[in-house]
């Protein structure tokens, strides 16, 4: 069993719209690595956490993040990190780096890395100072989620997570109004791999959210299709095979 879940990941990478910025308009067409190489030209903690951010949303909509791009993706926001302590999306996107590399841990490694704690505090530093960020709201939804799934009880009790957290997070991001199609995704994702049956309403009501929303760069419209193709699915599958399913995805 693995500690954290794949998809605590996505819900960051969208966070920045695009712009008259080529750094930015290069992230949103999709030509992430172009966007990265840019960012890290330019320096600084923006542009270092900006490079972080293409490098991970390069990696995983191939699907299976290496050990390389994760490692270079963490040096960058370490680097941004090291400019500016409280730097806020240099926290995410290290939070975010740390859990795709404890996804590919057995559970006690995980817990030895201490990775999905850090991961937790980074996120939860930067709620305390901005409770409106939308996409910490977001992972805190998800990360809350995938520690119940896959600690089970003790796990989630020893992390500080529960079901009722994850619901709170979702709440305060949609309430910002600015929640899109990413992140009802992952969150829908992650509660159908929890329990299919059980939130089958909740699910349906964020994969709705997801499939109509707006989506308004290359990221964000691989997402909602990745919802749609999902929402499909569960019409005709058993809530085992939705189970496996929504584990699987990125």
């Amino acid at each position: 069993m693995k500690w954290l879940g794949a998809f605590i990941s996505l819900l960051l990478l969208s966070g920045a719209p695009a712009s008259a910025d080529p750094i930015e308009r290069a992230f949103a067409s999709g030509q992430f690595l172009q966007s990265a190489e840019m960012a890290q030209l330019e320096g600084g903690a923006d542009n270092y956490a900006r490079a972080a951010r293409a490098i991970l949303a390069d990696a995983i909509i191939e699907g299976k993040p290496t050990d390389s791009r994760l490692d270079e993706a963490e040096a960058l926001a370490r680097k941004a990190l090291s400019l500016d302590p409280e730097h806020v999306e240099g926290r995410l996107q290290l939070a975010i780096t740390l859990s795709l590399k404890a996804r590919k841990m057995s559970t006690r490694e995980a817990l030895d890395s201490g990775y999905g704690g850090t991961s937790r505090d980074l996120v939860k530093d930067v709620l305390e100072a901005h409770p409106d960020n939308v996409y910490a709201q977001g992972f805190m939804a998800v990360w809350n989620i995938e520690v119940v799934r896959r600690g089970g009880g003790l796990g989630a009790a020893f992390m500080g997570a529960s079901v009722q957290s994850a619901r709170e997070h979702y709440t305060r991001a949609v309430e910002t109004g600015e929640a899109d199609p990413a992140l009802h995704w992952q969150y829908a994702r992650a509660l159908a791999a929890l329990n299919a049956r059980k939130y089958e309403d909740e699910i349906a009501t964020c994969l709705d959210r997801a499939v109509s929303g707006e989506a308004d760069d290359t990221l964000t419209r691989i997402m909602q299709a990745r919802a749609q193709s999902f929402q499909l699915y569960v019409k005709d599958h058993s809530r085992k095979d939705i189970e496996r399913a929504a584990a699987a995805l990125l």
